[in-house]
């Protein structure tokens, strides 16, 4: 359970994420656990172990679809069977992501399309999946992972921050469309949250200290620090949040 908050109405509500086996999506399923969630998840890559941790350590098993997001139709089908599994989908979570880095040069339009498909397209297409249901039940969360790397300009992977941004405004259009029938949209922006994935491939000692000086809180992210405003935006306590694009990187970047 969360040192901080319960969230009392996140008990026994629908969760869908996306990437919820492995990094941050793995705590923010952990976290749904926690608060009584009935979760599903898709992911790529294979997390029976992960499952096998939720079930020994909470007495839980979130159900674990294998689904490339890339694939719309896979993607709708799965969501589909976690509302037939657990009731209609109240909470959509779009955590699943590739930072690769790239450089213009040599990146091709496939690679281009490839990115968009991994780090954009699932987000339109798992809300376009979800809001009849919303519609339905009369309320409904749709958290979109985005990233602060547009916002500081980073350089390194352009296509992927370009994808980022356009979360942001794809989350302020869906808002207004859904608002009026009590479906909140908001974007959530980590900032660099040192998953194993980061540490193995791309955390020197020079970028973090380098990271760690723009900070204003001296301490690295980790996984966990995403989870708590990822329960608030689901549950009912921001009920009036909508819109919005909230950032947790320990004060790296400074919106409004």
């Amino acid at each position: 359970m969360s040192e901080f908050v319960t969230f009392h109405d996140l008990k026994d509500s629908s969760v869908f994420i996306t990437g919820g086996g492995s990094g941050i999506g793995a705590s923010i399923t952990e976290g749904f656990i926690e608060q009584g969630a009935k979760v599903a998840f898709v992911q790529r890559s294979d997390a029976s172990e992960f499952v096998a941790q939720m079930q020994q350590k909470h007495g839980v098993t979130p159900l674990f679809i294998k689904c490339d997001i890339t694939d719309v139709d896979a993607l709708q089908t799965a969501m589909a069977q976690a509302e037939q599994a657990h009731g209609v989908i109240t909470t959509l979570v779009n955590n699943a992501a590739n930072d690769a880095r790239h450089s213009l040069a040599d990146y091709t339009p496939e690679q281009w399309d490839m990115g968009m498909a991994v780090n954009l397209r699932p987000h339109f297409f798992s809300a376009q999946a979800v809001t009849q249901g919303m519609r339905k039940a009369g309320h409904g969360s749709i958290i979109n992972f985005s990233s602060i790397s547009y916002l500081m300009g980073n350089a390194g992977y352009p296509g992927y921050v370009a994808s980022k941004a356009a979360i942001t405004g794809l989350t302020r259009a869906l808002a207004r469309e859904l608002g009026p029938d009590k479906i909140r949209v908001n974007s959530l922006l980590p900032g660099w949250v040192l998953t194993q994935k980061q540490l193995d491939m791309w955390a020197t000692p020079q970028d973090l200290a380098a990271h760690l000086d723009k900070q204003c809180l001296k301490e690295h992210l980790a996984p966990r620090d995403i989870v708590d405003a990822t329960l608030f935006l689901a549950s009912q306590a921001s009920r009036m949040v909508t819109a919005q694009a909230l950032v947790v990187d320990g004060g790296t970047v400074v919106t409004g």
